[in-house]
């Protein structure tokens, strides 16, 4: 079985936490901080597992998750982020990303999501409907993943001043049952 595991996060700290933790499971990990990092160590080194952050500095993971399907078509990827949206989650499947998870989390739930080979039928369906700060916050996060990250673009497409559109995507996403 191949135990090697690709970390891709800006945060440096997070991805030496996390290798340590699957290096303690057996598993061989290397880390990288941004797309071209991630390029350069996929040039001689094939993992089978990676988690890769949905925000790298200013870098897109699902950018990452796409060159890495491209080169490496059988990897396992969970994608994890703090800013989950249902755009990012519903691209990031499109792309053929195993499992979608928000921050925090642990390495037993990432190791978990990586068995999954198909969706959780299992989850909760709640009836309430989401408030609208959090439907506004899910379309703004949804057109700027159409224009593939584009702030500029984005934000003449929303009709919106470029710095109001980016203090809206810097707020905290409203949670669903507010």
């Amino acid at each position: 079985m191949n135990k090697h595991f690709l970390i891709v996060d800006d945060d440096k700290v997070f991805c030496q936490v996390i290798s340590s933790a699957l290096e303690k499971r057996g598993y061989h990990c290397r880390t990288a901080n941004n797309h071209r990092q991630t390029f350069e160590l996929i040039q001689n080194w094939k993992p089978y597992y990676a988690v890769i952050d949905l925000r790298i500095g200013n870098d897109s993971g699902l950018k990452v998750c796409q060159m890495l399907l491209e080169k490496i078509p059988d990897i396992h990827i969970v994608i994890l982020t703090g800013f989950a949206s249902i755009a990012t989650a519903v691209e990031a499947i499109k792309l053929g990303v195993i499992q979608y998870l928000t921050k925090p989390t642990d390495v037993d739930t990432i190791l978990k999501a990586l068995e999954q080979d198909q969706a959780n039928t299992k989850v909760k369906i709640t009836s309430n409907p989401l408030p609208i700060k959090r439907l506004e916050w899910e379309h703004l996060h949804k057109v700027l993943s159409e224009n593939e990250g584009n702030i500029t673009r984005t934000a003449k497409q929303l009709g919106m001043h470029r710095r109001t559109l980016q203090r809206k995507l810097n707020k905290k996403p409203v949670k669903e049952n507010d």
